[in-house]
């Protein structure tokens, strides 16, 4: 299952709400506002749900966060989001 989060997990529920559903084979898509989740002390508590992290480089650039996210999370263009689409079912958006 691919689960997708565009939004941040400071004062938004939508990253925790997934977290209770995602399991170990899922992965975890982190677009627009919810690459800051990338970031800083959250990406072990997303690692410890999932080892499969993805966020999209163009909003990580686009919030000046290319560089910062935790090296166990890898950064995926948009070719790279819509082959997590075709290769994952179903897809779940968290926002």
């Amino acid at each position: 299952m691919l689960h997708i989060v565009n939004k941040s997990p400071h004062g938004n529920p939508a990253l925790r709400d997934c977290l209770r559903f995602c399991d170990r084979n899922d992965v975890l898509l982190l677009i627009e506002d919810g690459v800051y989740a990338a970031i800083g002390e959250h990406p072990e508590s997303l690692l410890a749900v999932t080892p499969n992290i993805r966020v999209l480089s163009e909003d990580l650039n686009a919030r000046g966060l290319l560089g910062r996210i935790d090296s166990r999370v890898t950064a995926v263009d948009y070719a790279g989001f819509v082959q997590l689409c075709c290769e994952h079912h179903p897809i779940q958006s968290w926002f």
